[in-house]
């Protein structure tokens, strides 16, 4: 009777997982697919396409129209700045917050963790007039400047993976005479691998597929990002092609694929031991 229970249980347990899984891939494999249909349309009877084309992956990068090269790279400046501004900025602060006791810590630490709670899109229009203000509107400085400072607030994982490293290595350095930067780049720096690749990757992925505030900042056609570009490219009856729309989707997601593949083993190891104390 436990026997059969178990194989039920366990039938049960992989239809669910082959379920979720089809629900998952079936529209990333539509998108592709639909990338490689010939016309424009959203809509077609068969899910294969009879004929196969190249033709949108080419004229997003030859037409004049869209400068979908541009927005990839000015995508990609802005992630790549990003991501290591990001990275500089949380380890430093969160290595201070958890090696250091010093006054107004714990209300620091507070204060963090309750802006954190807040979404991120409630500040909008208080960045919008800073920026107006201080003439940044429509450049790629504001959106690596304000991207790289909200990275900070959500620095409570490195805090807890910096907690879980023993401080007996912080004094027996201390004891052979070192300093407090070459404790953090000789001893922490090798230890934080994991959360530090945690943390360049969500900084990368945030900033890629990011289109609220990349709208609101950038104005200009050859200063937007490919997420803004992408949606100028539907975003009216002119230019409903959704062919080429899904044929974009595919390219921007070859970046995000190809890093979580090869960085997966230190994204997980970051997670857990990152979560484990806080």
């Amino acid at each position: 009777m436990k026997k059969r229970n178990s194989v039920v249980r366990l039938t049960f347990s992989y239809l669910t997982l082959i379920i979720l899984a089809v629900c998952a891939l079936y529209p990333a494999l539509w998108v592709v697919v639909s990338s490689f249909r010939p016309g424009g349309s959203l809509y077609s009877k068969h899910f294969w396409p009879r004929e196969w084309t190249f033709e949108h992956y080419i004229e997003l990068f030859t037409s004049t129209q869209y400068t979908f090269g541009i927005w990839y790279l000015n995508t990609l400046k802005i992630a790549c700045f990003t991501m290591v501004f990001s990275v500089i900025l949380v380890t430093l602060s969160m290595y201070a917050l958890s090696r250091f006791r010093f006054r107004g810590r714990k209300s620091m630490l507070t204060v963090m963790l309750i802006l954190g709670m807040f979404p991120s899109f409630m500040s909008m229009i208080a960045i919008y007039i800073i920026l107006l203000q201080v003439n940044l509107l429509d450049t790629h400085a504001a959106m690596i400047l304000v991207y790289s400072a909200g990275a900070a607030l959500g620095g409570f994982i490195v805090k807890g993976y910096y907690d879980t490293i023993p401080r007996s290595l912080d004094e027996a350095a201390r004891i052979d005479g070192a300093s407090h930067l070459q404790v953090f780049v000789k001893i922490m720096l090798p230890l934080s691998r994991p959360i530090l690749t945690y943390v360049a990757l969500t900084s990368f992925t945030g900033v890629w597929g990011d289109f609220i505030f990349a709208r609101l900042v950038l104005r200009s056609k050859e200063n937007m990002t490919v997420a803004v570009g992408m949606y100028e490219l539907i975003s009216s009856m002119q230019n409903s092609n959704f062919t080429m729309f899904a044929a974009g989707c595919v390219i921007i997601a070859i970046p995000i694929t190809i890093l979580f593949l090869f960085l997966q083993r230190f994204l997980v190891q970051g997670l857990t031991a990152g979560a484990s104390k806080g």
